[in-house]
């Protein structure tokens, strides 16, 4: 997965992954081999964030 394709395609695919086959980020980030750093700088970049508790990216800043 390249995490600079177009953000709303890259988010749907993390979140279709999160939701069918991963626990965490984290997880998908080492099974993706991606720099989960990278990735949350490029979502917080484009206005999103990971929200821990369900799991998801969600569009606005996360608290």
């Amino acid at each position: 997965m390249n995490i600079n394709m177009d953000i709303r395609l890259l988010v749907s695919i993390i979140n279709t992954k999160l939701r069918n086959d991963f626990e965490t980020l984290e997880i998908l980030c080492e099974d993706e081999n991606l720099n989960h750093n990278d990735l949350l700088n490029r979502l917080f970049k484009e206005g999103y964030h990971y929200d821990h508790n369900l799991n998801q990216i969600k569009v606005g800043a996360g608290l």
